[in-house]
């Protein structure tokens, strides 16, 4: 098992769940961090046997962002150093795009900057009653990064996302519900377990399937209407033809709960 100085990585079944665990800093994203979640991400995306990733934070933070008071220590030459860190972080966040593994997220407190910019993330996003959600890049002089300004405004259009990115409106976690940014509220206490069930039915489905719905999902913004109807084509029939997708006709047809390899 890999060791990691900022994140707790773990493999429960088939997810595998890694905690932001900074908590002195808030989660704050320093350089080291944003090195282990890429190689993290790396490893789920190469470990076939990981079929879901599970994210959240540790104490009462997801994430406040960005270290400030590391940004800071570098300030000599900050252009350098903040460059460093934000493709390294894109590095990571590519790599937990890209894999063939769902992603859910468990956001539990503070959502703020780098830390707003990874609860974005998720196929499935969890946050507690008492989550917040901020972008808070502008309040620090700094504009966004995390792929934040590719994601957001499709999730909540232009309009929101440009007064959530300008104005660093904070919203609670029913707000951000209502608002597309995530999937459900449940109570605080809750979070964690519910989280780990939702990766673990993931974990249990059709891997191929999955991925293709990732990938497509992630392509429908820059394909025209034939293009894409050709992609799933393609995808559905490949998936008709592999083990899953014979498995899934049977359980099916059997009227029982389909095993996937």
């Amino acid at each position: 098992m890999a060791q990691y100085e900022t994140l707790i990585v773990e493999r429960i079944g088939r997810v595998e769940r890694i905690t932001l665990n900074r908590p002195e800093a808030a989660n704050g994203l320093n350089l080291t961090m944003a090195q282990e979640l890429a190689r993290a991400a790396a490893a789920c995306d190469a470990d076939p046997e990981v079929r879901a990733v599970l994210l959240t934070g540790s104490g009462r933070f997801f994430s406040a962002g960005g270290d400030l008071k590391w940004m800071e220590a570098n300030a000599a030459d900050a252009g350098r150093a903040i460059k460093e860190l934000a493709d390294t972080l894109h590095r990571g966040l590519s790599s937990f795009a890209r894999m063939d593994a769902p992603m859910v997220l468990a956001i539990n407190g503070m959502a703020a900057g780098a830390g707003f910019s990874l609860a974005l993330l998720g196929e499935l996003v969890f946050a507690g009653q008492s989550a917040k959600f901020t972008s808070a890049y502008t309040r620090a002089g700094l504009s966004p990064d995390g792929s934040s300004t590719y994601v957001l405004p499709r999730l909540v259009g232009l309009r929101r996302a440009q007064e959530l990115m300008l104005t660093n409106r904070v919203l609670s976690a029913d707000e951000a519900a209502d608002w597309g940014l995530i999937t459900e509220v449940v109570p605080d206490e809750e979070l964690a377990q519910l989280a780990l069930d939702a990766a673990s039915a993931l974990a249990a489905g059709s891997k191929g399937a999955q991925s293709k719905v990732k990938q497509m999902l992630m392509s429908a913004h820059s394909n025209d209407l034939e293009a894409q109807m050709e992609i799933e084509a393609r995808n559905i029939a490949g998936c008709a033809a592999s083990s899953d997708g014979t498995e899934g006709r049977e359980a099916f047809i059997a009227k029982r709960a389909p095993k996937f390899d």
